[in-house]
């Protein structure tokens, strides 16, 4: 099958260029990247007015499947990666049963691939049952074709144990990705630890509870060689962390999710759960310090932490509610509206940060607009203009601080292996 992209500008962040020019995809492919191509293809996209970019790729989604479909499923969260723009995913492991072992694996995988949607890779736990007690079976895991291991929604405490994860990730040559959260200092906080969170009465989360295990990850990062990946980091002092140990030549790359730099807890309006995430919405310095380190490419990724809820177990306020948003359908529209039409990074850091990066801390193939690469692409509107409706969602998730924000940019098109499988 023979797809034409025409009149789009091409962005690729694999040598940092911008060019007008048609794209042409044959069995999922691209085989020629050139201006005015005249042709006869089974399929049209007229692309004028839009960026040509290599498909996002998420290396931090919650699917909730197995065992908590009735917040997501593997095919819900596909479609909801679909309409974002994303063409590959990382589903976490804290599901139910816990993705520890390869049967979990190939359950995920095996779904994903009758559906014939978006690229799902499951992370494999790091301790079985995520009770941080005995490493999982991670050798399976790999055979299976995990990207990655990661405790994420929680931290493994026992730093030992947590050392030897590590070993073994640099065996196999994965990175870990790394939920950092001193669960002995949280104390039933909701909320950042600040003035304006304390007029609200809520139970505050310090930036210490990230910045500590921060701090002791890179040092075992240090001492195992292994490739560290920081999850979702709101802090200002993580960009500094992060800073240091990359002039140190350690072996650790950040991620920041949309919500943290767009939101501070001062945006809280009151006791609405939609505004409940681990970790918190933090102050103005942490946001400014999140958007510099990314300018920068201090901070490499930036990832959604997708996690659908219910709107019935996010209905019950602040204090219970659990943690989390949904966000693989606002982050494209959210990186162009506060990074890229601000002035904090330009389009093609938007595709490294988005695409490339991710792609190479993966292991992947993928990441750039290049001939003779796959056809993961997406069609880019940055102009369009519009008004953010949960109702719109295609994840079973409409928990999101969002609702009702005027943002730019509106994804048109998502292609995978040469495929449309969306289009607006």
């Amino acid at each position: 099958m023979l797809l034409l992209i025409q009149n789009g500008t091409v962005v690729n962040p694999g040598d940092g260029t911008e060019i007008k020019a048609d794209v042409l995809v044959e069995d999922g492919k691209i085989k020629k990247i050139a201006p005015k191509q005249k042709m006869k293809a089974d399929r049209v996209i007229d692309a004028a007015g839009c960026y040509v970019m290599p498909g996002f790729i998420d290396m931090h989604v919650h699917l909730r499947d197995p065992g908590m479909e009735h917040k997501e499923t593997v095919e819900t969260g596909a479609q909801a990666a679909a309409r974002g723009g994303f063409t590959t995913i990382v589903a976490m492991p804290n599901t139910k049963p816990v993705v520890d072992n390869s049967d979990v694996v190939n359950y995920v995988h095996n779904k994903a691939k009758d559906m014939r949607l978006v690229h799902i890779l499951q992370a494999g736990a790091v301790t079985k049952g995520q009770r941080g007690e005995e490493l999982s079976d991670i050798e399976s895991m790999v055979e299976a074709g995990i990207p990655a291991i990661s405790e994420d929604g929680k931290t493994v405490m026992n730093a030992q144990l947590y050392r030897e994860a590590m070993t073994l990730a640099l065996k196999y040559d994965i990175p870990v990705l790394s939920h950092c959260e001193d669960v002995n200092m949280v104390q039933n906080g909701v909320v950042n630890a600040d003035k304006a969170m304390k007029k609200l009465k809520f139970a505050g989360i310090s930036n210490s509870v990230e910045d500590v295990i921060i701090a002791r990850d890179i040092m075992l990062a240090k001492d195992t060689k292994a490739a560290l990946h920081l999850c979702h980091c709101s802090t200002k002092d993580s960009v500094r962390m992060v800073e240091l140990a990359k002039q140190e030549g350690i072996r650790v790359t950040a991620e920041v999710c949309p919500h943290h730099f767009t939101l501070t807890s001062e945006d809280i309006p009151g006791d609405d759960a939609n505004y409940k995430m681990n970790p918190p919405l933090r102050t103005k310095k942490d946001v400014e310090a999140l958007k510099e380190g990314l300018k920068a490419d201090i901070m490499d990724v930036i990832a959604t932490d997708h996690a659908p809820h219910t709107a019935i177990e996010k209905g019950v306020g602040m204090k219970k509610a659990p943690f989390g948003i949904a966000g693989l359908e606002t982050a494209a529209a959210l990186t162009m509206t506060e990074l890229v039409d601000k002035g904090y990074l330009t389009i093609v850091q938007m595709a490294e940060k988005m695409s490339y990066n991710p792609a190479k801390i993966l292991g992947l193939d993928k990441g750039v607009v290049e001939e003779g690469k796959p056809a993961d692409l997406v069609v880019f509107n940055a102009e369009k203009q519009y008004t953010i409706d949960p109702s719109e969602f295609c994840s079973k998730g409409r928990n999101t601080p969002f609702a009702g924000k005027k943002v730019k940019g509106m994804v048109m098109a998502t292609i995978v292996d040469g495929r449309v499988i969306y289009e607006k």
